[in-house]
Parts: C-alpha cells; sequence; structure tokens
C-alpha cells in the first residue's frame, strides 16, 4: 500500500494520481467526507486522520510499502513554531510506530540554512525525522509557481505585478507542483537505504520580470513588474491579518540575500512557467 497524507492539495493530488496511474494501490489520508467520497471514488483506500492524531496516522500508515508526508502550510505561525512541532511529534510518533518500508517527505530550498524564517518549519521536521530507521528521502522543492497565480488579476486589470522578490532581474529556482508530485511518486516506487535529500527545481530559475512577461504573453497585454519596498512589507501582512509576519519577512530576506537557496545543483522537471500561468488563467475562465 502506498500512502499518501496532504492528498487533497495540489502536491499530494498528484501524488496519488501518478500512483494510480502506475497501477499502484493507493490509500488516501483525509480529513473529512468530502475527501474520503472524492478519493474513495477514484479506487482509494480511504484513512481518515488528523495530522496531529499520532494514534490514527499510525493506523493509515500500517503495513506502508512507501509514506508521503508533508507539514501542512502554515504563513503565520507563532513564535517558537509550536503548531507545526505538534504536527511533526505526531508523524514521527506515528512512523516510528509503523515502519514503512520507506518514507518521502515534502522539504523545501534552503532547508539547511541556520537563520530563523518561515520555511524553518520544514527544517524543523527534517531534523526531526531524520532519526527514523525506515528509508526517507526529503524532496527538498524550489519556490513554487503556483504562487504567481496571485499576480494574474493585477496584471490584468492594470498591467502591474508587485513583488517582494527583488531585484527584479534576479531568477532563482522554481517548480511547478505537476513536478514536485511526480518525483515525490517516483521516489516512492524506488529502493534506497538511509536517507537521501533531492533537490528539485523547474527546467529553468525565473524571475519577478520573467512572471511579468508570461503574463504578457498569455494576456496579450503590456505587464510590469513593480519591487515593493522593504520597510511596507510587515505593514501589508498585518493588513491582510498576520499576527506573526516575522518569520515570513525572513524568508523573503532569505531568497532576496541569497542565504535560502540549494545546497547542491538541483534536479530539473519539466513543466514550465508559461504552463502553469496558462492553466491558472483556464481555471479562471
Amino acid at each position: 500500500m502506498y500512502v499518501v497524507t496532504g492528498i487533497t492539495g495540489q502536491v499530494g493530488g498528484v501524488v496519488a494520481r501518478s500512483l494510480l496511474a502506475a497501477g499502484k494501490p493507493v490509500r488516501a489520508v483525509v480529513r473529512g467526507q468530502v475527501g474520503a467520497r472524492v478519493w474513495g471514488d477514484q479506487g482509494c483506500d480511504v484513512a481518515m486522520a488528523d495530522m496531529q492524531d499520532a494514534s490514527a496516522l499510525q493506523q493509515a500508515f500500517a503495513d506502508a510499502q512507501a509514506v508521503f508526508v508533508l507539514l501542512p502550510p502554515n504563513f503565520d505561525p507563532s513564535l517558537g513554531f509550536p503548531e507545526s512541532r505538534q504536527i511533526i511529534e505526531a508523524l514521527h510518533a506515528a512512523l516510528k510506530a509503523s515502519q514503512p518500508a520507506r518514507i518521502v517527505c515534502l522539504s523545501t530550498v534552503g532547508a539547511q540554512a541556520s537563520q530563523e524564517n518561515l520555511l524553518s518549519q520544514l527544517a524543523l521536521m527534517e531534523q526531526r525525522l531524520g532519526d527514523l530507521s525506515s528509508p526517507i528521502a526529503f524532496l527538498r522543492a524550489a519556490w513554487f509557481m503556483e504562487n504567481a497565480q496571485w499576480d494574474i488579476a493585477s496584471a490584468r486589470d492594470s498591467g502591474v505585478i508587485a513583488n517582494y522578490l527583488q531585484p527584479l532581474d534576479r531568477a532563482i529556482p522554481m517548480v511547478a507542483t505537476a513536478d514536485v508530485g511526480c518525483v515525490a511518486a517516483e521516489l516512492m516506487q524506488e529502493s534506497w537505504t538511509g536517507h537521501r535529500v533531492v533537490e528539485l527545481a523547474g527546467p529553468r530559475d525565473v524571475s519577478p520580470n520573467d512572471i511579468a512577461q508570461t503574463l504578457a504573453h498569455l494576456l496579450g497585454r503590456d505587464v510590469r513588474a513593480e519591487a515593493l519596498p522593504r520597510d511596507q512589507w510587515e505593514d501589508l501582512f498585518r493588513a491582510q491579518g498576520a499576527m506573526h509576519p516575522q518569520p515570513r519577512l525572513r524568508m523573503l530576506d532569505g531568497f532576496n540575500e541569497g542565504w535560502l537557496r540549494f545546497e547542491n545543483s538541483p534536479r530539473r522537471g519539466e513543466v514550465t512557467l508559461e504552463t502553469v500561468l496558462r492553466q491558472r488563467l483556464q481555471a479562471m475562465e
């Protein structure tokens, strides 16, 4: 059995569909009846479990050939990341007790960074799960291309997209969730011993100017990128409802200053930024 957590999300959904297409038996770990029905209808075995419930997770992971785990995103974590630590402890206890044949854990570019930032939640997960006896692969994914979908409305309406990534002509590794899910599914079907790190980016690095040019092409109008001044970021985040903006601020600093980066040359995916944004535009029609 191939067990997939986060199956109702973008990456987890691709993992599950890829495994099903390969003829593998899939167990969907879900929290609600809607997810249970959707994935049950697609041929999955279904396990109900909250990500903080170690006992339920252990049952979901029982007799697993491979388990895909991820940390639910938290963009406004409390000081010290207590919410994520609770989930990490539940995952650790469940995986230690169930001892799956192998584990694939979704992590992030820059997980090795020593400076605390929003992505430190995933670094904590790598550190905690790193003592498990099961073979485990940490899939460190680049910045998701899908983040650019939030620029579509502004590009369409005003021809301007505001950016936290700076300078505007500096390209960083980005990747499509489709590539992340496909690679995770491939890893779940491989065999290895011990711990491994797989770094993954898209076909080429992407700058804010590249995003603007791609949207201009797809929308058929002029689009330009504009840098948001650093001294305005905290007020903007708080206006959006953030209670603890500092980790997110430091994450953006990490990308802009270059200390959130891959340790080695990453594996390259196939899905382009244009493909991702074209699909998002079609979904909005």
